[in-house]
C-alpha cells in the first residue's frame, strides 16, 4: 500500500511540475495579449462646430442655430479576434433660435440638432481572415447611403443595434448582412421620434468584375413597430462602370409594402450618373426617380437624406407623386478650396408636377490635418411643392 501511495505521489509530482509550465506559459500568454490589446488601443476626440441659419418663407422668425459637437471614441486593440469600441457623443446649443423638433421653438424653422449626450457607438467585433462579426450600437453605411446611411452630416449621427456580419468568401466578392432591431435617429437622444424598433433586414453584396467594373445587389426588407406606414420591401441592383473618359452609375430597385403596412403598391426606382473630367472640372449629370403607385412614394426612410434632392431637405419624406430629380454638379480645387455647385430641376413621377428648383454651393479648406472649414449655401426655389427656403452653413470641424 505503501509502495503504491509512493508511486501516486511521485506521479502526481511529475503532472504538476510538467503542467505548471504550461499553465504559467498559458496565463503569461493571455496576460501579454490583454496588455497588447489595451496597449494598441485608441482615444479620438472630435469636435464640430456649425452654424445654421434658414430663412423659409411661410415662418415669419428665421432660425439662427450655432451646435457645438463633442465626441470621444474608444477603439480597443485585438484580443484573439476580439475588440470593442465605445463612442460618446454630446451636442450643446450656443444660439437655440430654431426648431430642433424637441426644445418646443416651433416659431423657427427645423434645425434637427437637438442637445444632449448620447452613447453613439457601443459594440463587440469579432474578426478572422475573411469576415467580421458585430453585435451592439454600431454605424451601418452601405454604398453611396441612399438606401442604409449614418446622416453624418446631422449633429446627432444615425446608428443601429443589432448584430453585423460582412464576409469576404473569394476574391472580388463580398457580402454584408445585418439584423436590425433598433434605429437611434437624428431626432435623438431625447424626443419622441428618437427610436424606432422593428425587424430590418439589410443585406448588400458586391462583385468586383475587374478593376474598372463593379455590380452591387441589395435587398432591405423593413418592419416596423409603429410607423407601420414605412414597412417595404426592397430590392435592387447598381453597376459602376469605369469607361476612361467618363464614369457611370447606374441603379434600379423595386418596392413594395410589407410587414403591416395597410397600403398595397409597387414603386420603382432608378438613378443614372454620367461624369467625367476636364481638365481640373468634374462634370456629373444625372437623373433619380422615386417613383409612385396608388399614391404611394418611394421611400427610403434609412437613407442619408441630405445628400440626395437637395441641401435644403424637401424631400426627406416622399410626396405620394414621387420625385423626378435632374441635376447637374461641377466641382474644382482652387488654391487648396474644394468647390462644388449642384442645380436640381424637381419634379413629380406621375402627375406632371413642377415641384419646383434648387441651386447647392459648398466650398472646403483644410487648414491642417486636424481641422477643416465649409461653407455651404442652398436656395429651393418652390413652384408647386413647398416653399421657397434659404439655408447658411458655417463650420469648422477638429479631430484629435
Amino acid at each position: 500500500m505503501k509502495h503504491n501511495i509512493k508511486h501516486l505521489s511521485l506521479a502526481l509530482l511529475s503532472t504538476t511540475l510538467l503542467t505548471t509550465p504550461l499553465a504559467f506559459a498559458e496565463e503569461t500568454s493571455i496576460a501579454s495579449g490583454i496588455q497588447k490589446a489595451l496597449s494598441d488601443s485608441t482615444v479620438k476626440l472630435s469636435f464640430r462646430a456649425r452654424y445654421e441659419g434658414v430663412e423659409q418663407d411661410g415662418i415669419d422668425e428665421n432660425a439662427s442655430a450655432l451646435t457645438l459637437k463633442s465626441r470621444i471614441t474608444v477603439n480597443t486593440g485585438s484580443f484573439e479576434g476580439f475588440a470593442v469600441a465605445v463612442e460618446v457623443d454630446n451636442v450643446t446649443d450656443i444660439i437655440d433660435n430654431y426648431n430642433s423638433t424637441t426644445n418646443g421653438e416651433t416659431q423657427y424653422p427645423v434645425v434637427v440638432d437637438p442637445t444632449g449626450t448620447d452613447v453613439n457607438q457601443f459594440y463587440l467585433k469579432y474578426s478572422a481572415d475573411s469576415f467580421s462579426v458585430v453585435a451592439g450600437r454600431q454605424r451601418i453605411l452601405h454604398n453611396n447611403q441612399r438606401f442604409v446611411g449614418g446622416v453624418g452630416w446631422r449633429q446627432n449621427e444615425q446608428t443601429y443595434d443589432g448584430y453585423r456580419l460582412q464576409l469576404t468568401p473569394t476574391k472580388g466578392f463580398s457580402a454584408d448582412y445585418s439584423y436590425v432591431y433598433n434605429i437611434n435617429r437624428i431626432f435623438g437622444p431625447n424626443g419622441a421620434n428618437a427610436d424606432l424598433h422593428g425587424q430590418f433586414h439589410l443585406l448588400s453584396s458586391a462583385y468586383k468584375i475587374n478593376n474598372d467594373h463593379k455590380i452591387n445587389a441589395y435587398a432591405y426588407l423593413l418592419d416596423f413597430d409603429s410607423k407601420s406606414g414605412l414597412s417595404t420591401d426592397t430590392y435592387g441592383l447598381s453597376y459602376n462602370g469605369n469607361f476612361g473618359a467618363l464614369l457611370v452609375n447606374v441603379a434600379y430597385a423595386t418596392q413594395s409594402d410589407a410587414g403591416d403596412n395597410t397600403a398595397n403598391f409597387s414603386a420603382d426606382y432608378y438613378n443614372v450618373e454620367v461624369s467625367t473630367n476636364l481638365s481640373s472640372v468634374t462634370l456629373a449629370a444625372g437623373i433619380e426617380s422615386l417613383g409612385s403607385d396608388n399614391g404611394i412614394g418611394f421611400s427610403t426612410p434609412l437613407a442619408t437624406l441630405h445628400k440626395f434632392q437637395g441641401f435644403t431637405d424637401k424631400f426627406l419624406a416622399t410626396p405620394g407623386q414621387g420625385v423626378e430629380d435632374l441635376y447637374l454638379t461641377v466641382n474644382t480645387k482652387i488654391k487648396d478650396i474644394n468647390f462644388s455647385a449642384t442645380y436640381h430641376d424637381l419634379s413629380s413621377d406621375v402627375d406632371g408636377i413642377d415641384y419646383g428648383s434648387e441651386i447647392d454651393i459648398s466650398a472646403a479648406y483644410a487648414l491642417n490635418k486636424n481641422t477643416s472649414i465649409l461653407v455651404k449655401f442652398a436656395h429651393y426655389n418652390a413652384d408647386d411643392y413647398a416653399s421657397d427656403t434659404d439655408k447658411l452653413w458655417l463650420q469648422v470641424a477638429a479631430n484629435f
